[in-house]
């Protein structure tokens, strides 16, 4: 088969490779799925590049999301799943063999029945973006009555907050950077956008609720946004955080402690069994009812995945970079 891999930790095009290499077969409770797209998150390349961890393996075929269809199944797996079109999720997590391939072999709970009317491209977005934001969203407490803040309104996971916020109910904030990204946080649903770039986000945000502040914000950089917090928060609220710039960040520490502020840091690869149960049921139910809107911002084929690697890097993309295999 033909996957894309790197063999040390650097930069995309120093390390990354396009070739034959073999195709694996499945094991006790395992599925083969040919692969027909293949999702690129930012954490793939951080894994990659060694920022978050150093290479673990001799050889690493990148990513965790993707779609196609079961084409082989292990010992224990129903024979009836041959042929079921499905999304993928932690393929690569703690794994060495990732989507970036013509086949990936995984266990078959990894594997969900993806509707027959969304496309392959929107099934690559589901795993990392869509989980975090569902559990992040639930985490949060989004509910009729409360308000939410989404940072990164317009990325891949704070697109999907901002759709799972609005159907549970919430009013919804999301910061943006400019009128296109502002477009797209309010085609997901957003109530209100503010321009980081150009507004005082406190001052809005006080102004928005009615001097109330917010009850949660889904957090994608705390390292850069900690220090919004006594501005926009109000007593015993919380900060749900899904991702940091940094590897360190400064907090306001004492507004925190004072206000009885929560922070609670959520990380889609080691969700708990209920956790994931919920965000796949939750997914697909959206996704069946045709309320979901899965922003595939560029696609490219498999021999350009330095070229997608860059593209995620460079963080120009509004929305989700997916591969074709």
């Amino acid at each position: 088969m033909r996957a894309a891999f790197y063999e040390k930790n650097g930069a995309a095009r120093d390390v990354l490779s396009v070739a034959e290499v073999e195709t694996p077969k499945p094991g006790p409770g395992e599925v083969r799925v040919r692969l027909k797209t293949s999702g690129v998150n930012p954490s793939d390349v951080k894994g990659r590049e060694g920022r978050t961890r150093k290479i673990a393996f001799p050889r690493v075929i990148p990513h965790s999301d993707g779609a196609g269809e079961i084409e082989a199944v292990g010992e224990g797996v129903p024979a009836s799943r041959k042929g079921e079109r499905v999304w993928l999720w932690n393929a690569q997590w703690k794994r060495a063999f990732g989507t970036c391939a013509e086949y990936v072999v995984l266990p078959a709970q990894y594997a969900v029945p993806l509707p027959s009317h969304i496309s392959d491209e929107a099934g690559a977005c589901l795993g990392i973006p869509a989980m975090t934001a569902w559990n992040a969203v639930e985490v949060a407490g989004a509910a009729k009555g409360r308000t939410v803040l989404v940072t990164g309104g317009a990325g891949g996971v704070g697109h999907y907050a901002i759709q799972f916020a609005k159907a549970a109910g919430a009013t919804v904030l999301a910061t943006i950077s400019s009128d296109a990204k502002a477009a797209l946080a309010k085609q997901a649903g957003a109530d209100h956008t503010i321009d980081y770039k150009r507004e005082n986000v406190g001052e809005r945000v006080m102004a928005l609720t009615g001097k109330a502040g917010i009850d949660a914000v889904i957090e994608m950089d705390v390292a850069a946004n900690a220090k919004l917090y006594p501005g926009i928060l109000h007593a015993r609220s919380q900060a749900v955080i899904y991702g940091t710039g940094s590897a360190e960040a400064t907090i306001p520490s004492q507004f925190l402690l004072t206000s009885g502020i929560r922070l609670q840091y959520i990380f889609v690869y080691e969700l708990t069994p209920a956790e994931r149960t919920s965000a796949v049921t939750g997914i697909n139910r959206m996704l069946e009812n045709k309320t979901l809107i899965n922003n595939v911002a560029l696609t490219l084929p498999l021999k350009d995945i330095v070229a997608a690697h860059e593209a995620v890097e460079q963080g120009k993309t509004m929305g989700n970079v997916v591969v074709t295999l």
